[in-house]
């Protein structure tokens, strides 16, 4: 089964917390036959392209509901894709990530469709909290689709965080792993955007590297996981109060980029911490 795949991954895609029915399908349209693909190719730029350094993996639950909440780095969402593996590969069972694919993405053909047989939903709160309450680890970029759009200038300066994601937590009584993803933004610098490929494509925007092919260079990455954090609450509090939490998880992932930028030995931005507004 699974001919071609690395030893590495057609082992593990046995043992991931995915419950699989005699067709190889899970109750959300998982289908292992597609991760086994997805999995294997990525591990390639995993292990040797990016090069990724995992530190505190330990965090995460080995079983269980969590959110990972980190911020976005580069012009394109490698980021996603890295962390994903990244519990797939470096934990102990390996663990499978499901995410809030943007809407935009639903529109495109074949693309779509094999979100959705890895588990990648559209960004609906009903959806996200069927699967946390089926006990699985749902992964929420909080900048959304502006965080991957930032110039270069403005790299690891966090745009404004959606607060939603915060009051999940709450109704759902579930942790927060904060993380960060650092390199992604000198992978692929973006130094404009195309508006007229971003409305071909349907995108929000269309990076443009220096190098105009916006595809990433092979620069190591650094996934930094912080400690779980937990607020008491139902998700019925008001603005002031979620954004007050918010606050303390962007915080912490600010903490965490410093970290792996020093872990990286990159420079750190003399604007790293400060938010940046929500460009139009």
């Amino acid at each position: 089964m699974f001919p071609g795949l690395p030893d590495e991954v057609r082992e593990r895609i046995h043992q991931i917390d995915v419950p699989f029915n005699t067709y190889g399908l899970d109750r959300f349209g998982i289908s292992r036959d597609t991760l086994a693909w997805f999995y294997g190719f990525l591990t390639p730029f995993y292990r040797h392209y990016f090069q990724i350094q995992t530190a505190g993996i330990e965090h995460v639950p080995k079983a269980g509901r969590a959110m990972i909440i980190g911020n976005h780095s580069g012009g394109i969402p490698v980021d996603a894709s890295m962390v994903m593996t990244s519990l797939f590969l470096d934990m102990d069972p390996p663990r499978h990530t499901h995410g809030m694919v943007e809407k935009f993405a639903q529109k495109w053909p074949i693309v779509s469709q094999i979100f959705s047989r890895m588990g990648q939903l559209a960004g609906l709160p009903e959806h996200a909290v069927q699967l946390l309450e089926s006990e699985r680890i749902l992964l929420v970029f909080p900048e959304g689709a502006r965080g991957t759009g930032k110039l270069y200038q403005d790299r690891y300066r966090l745009v404004r965080f959606g607060t939603g994601f915060m009051r999940l937590a709450l109704k759902t009584r579930t942790p927060i792993v904060p993380f960060a993803f650092v390199g992604g933004e000198e992978a692929l610098p973006t130094i404009a955007h195309s508006r007229i490929l971003a409305q071909l494509t349907g995108a929000p925007y269309w990076p443009i590297p220096p190098w105009v092919i916006p595809w990433p260079m092979p620069v190591p990455c650094r996934i930094h996981y912080g400690e779980p954090m937990t607020f008491e609450g139902d998700g019925n509090e008001s603005d002031e109060d979620i954004e007050a939490r918010v606050v303390e998880v962007r915080e912490r992932i600010t903490e965490l980029m410093r970290e792996g930028l020093e872990a990286l030995e990159l420079p750190i931005p003399e604007h790293l911490g400060m938010d940046l507004e929500e460009r139009a």
